[in-house]
């Protein structure tokens, strides 16, 4: 058998409070295989599990599913118990699996969520069968004067009329690494999963900058079916190097020519659709080389080029340039403090003593570790993606504090 690895997160309310001692055992077939505990951070040991081999996942057949499945129970005194069924794990991928519990006053009580096959596995067909997304239209409703990055979306667990389905808000960043562990195989060649996420950004993106649901009527910003826009996946498991591409590269798009929409990039697992991203296919121009923006050309016409998004509105403070050991500057004092703010939520990261605004070692382990516990790449320095985690993880653990007091 081939190996595949799972990490579990474990929080209470939200990410500003790991669940430090939380239980949680593995299941195969109702059988427990495995048990451990949290740490002060709330995140287990790295667990290795059998699963079956890549080459499942690299060719587009339907005999043998390209991943396992395996179940967790997680619990802790005071919180409610909780069951994930088909936890998914890929031959040599790491899965992050965050699991959120409740109060035990909550009145939910024990609950079992079940992850649904991947969009490629279950051949969930985008038919887009309602609302017309027709990408050729000359006219499109604007209504935001700029393509922003928000902090959150709102998603709608069902189809538009669904007036029974819960609606979600969830951060930007999270719906983004959710879609894309859905919606592709994290084995696939790293330009390939770089262009679907693009394609997935784009037209998330879309959806918010013409408010495509709220001019007409819904309460939500996109919904979770992909019969009409993108499969999101409540408690999905995400998948290492889909979530570090996406820390990578979340602030960026692609439009069509003079456009100023972000491009409405739909995709389907296999197409000849003029203007369709072909999943397959553009595994199979990874695999030759292709960089994404090729890819993303060779589908949405030589007119589409990625852009940034100049605005986001989750920034305490503002990025400006890559920190490493040795800089001496305010935006080092800065990170200092927010690490040792962070530092009261998550104890496991090292306190940082007398800040001083000078990047020494201490302060690079201490981004270190930040960069460990949230599956960034460990590198001690703070580049774009860092300083946004760290501010997103600052503004929760803020946030909380705030509520308590």
């Amino acid at each position: 058998m081939a190996k595949g690895y799972l990490k579990v997160n474990v929080y209470g309310d939200s990410i500003a409070n790991p669940v430090k001692n939380a239980e949680v055992i593995v299941l195969k077939n109702g059988n427990e295989i495995y048990r451990t505990t949290t740490n002060e951070n709330g995140e287990t040991n790295l667990i290795t599990l059998d699963t079956v081999s890549k080459s499942y996942s690299e060719e587009n057949q339907d005999k043998v599913r390209p991943y396992e499945t395996y179940d967790l129970i997680v619990n802790s005194l005071g919180l409610n118990t909780k069951t994930i069924e088909g936890v998914q794990i890929f031959d040599g991928i790491t899965s992050i699996q965050d699991i959120y519990l409740t109060s035990i006053d909550n009145l939910e009580g024990e609950t079992t969520e079940n992850i649904t096959p991947n969009t490629l596995w279950e051949d969930d067909v985008k038919e887009n069968i309602e609302l017309n997304l027709n990408n050729n239209s000359s006219i499109a409703p604007i209504v935001l004067k700029q393509v922003l990055i928000p902090k959150t979306i709102t998603v709608h667990d069902g189809t538009p009329n669904n007036t029974n389905a819960p609606n979600y808000t969830v951060p930007f960043t999270d719906y983004i690494k959710n879609v894309a562990s859905s919606e592709i195989y994290s084995t696939w060649p790293e330009e390939t999963i770089k262009a679907n996420i693009l394609a997935i950004i784009s037209f998330a993106l879309n959806r918010i900058y013409t408010e495509w649901y709220k001019s007409r009527g819904y309460d939500f910003t996109i919904t979770s079916t992909s019969s009409y826009d993108q499969k999101y996946t409540r408690n999905g498991t995400i998948f290492e190097p889909i979530s570090k591409i996406v820390d990578e590269i979340f602030t960026n798009y692609i439009r069509n020519g003079i456009r100023l929409e972000p491009l409405l990039a739909r995709y389907k697992s296999e197409t000849s659709e003029t203007g369709v991203l072909s999943q397959w296919g553009s595994k199979e121009l990874g695999d030759k080389g292709y960089k994404a923006l090729q890819i993303l050309k060779n589908y949405y016409g030589n007119d589409v080029n990625i852009y940034t998004a100049t605005v986001t509105d989750t920034y305490p403070y503002s990025f400006t340039e890559t920190l490493k050991e040795g800089d001496c500057s305010l935006d080092v004092y800065i990170l200092q403090n927010s690490l040792n703010y962070i530092h009261g939520s998550y104890p496991g990261i090292p306190l940082i003593k007398n800040p001083s605004g000078y990047f020494d070692s201490a302060t690079s382990n201490a981004v270190k570790t930040f960069q460990d516990v949230f599956s960034l790449t460990e590198t001690g320095e703070v580049n774009y993606q860092t300083w946004y985690k760290i501010s997103y993880i600052l503004t929760a653990v803020k946030d909380l504090t705030e509520t308590i007091y």
